[in-house]
């Protein structure tokens, strides 16, 4: 496949060289070093779920919308003003 990408004058220089001391075509000087890049990448880690413990009660009481801050906090102040 061909494309095209912008390198740095000088490393562009480097690497043609290092292509010539190598005995490699630039392509195959650019696609060793891709690989080599990564490959070193850090694979993603795979976490846990994470478990959320509750503390009495039933879940969510019908009506609550948890994306609704304004109406929480009027529950919460309601609740904690009930005898």
């Amino acid at each position: 496949m061909r494309t095209t990408i912008r390198i740095d004058d000088g490393l562009l220089k480097d690497a043609k060289r290092v292509a010539a001391e190598t005995d490699r075509t630039l392509t195959e000087l650019v696609e060793d070093a891709l690989r080599e890049a990564l490959a070193r990448r850090k694979p993603p880690c795979k976490r846990q779920p994470a478990t959320l413990r509750t503390f009495k009660g039933s879940g969510l009481n019908p009506g609550v919308d948890l994306d609704d801050s304004a109406a929480l906090l009027e529950l919460m102040d309601h609740s904690a003003a009930a005898p």
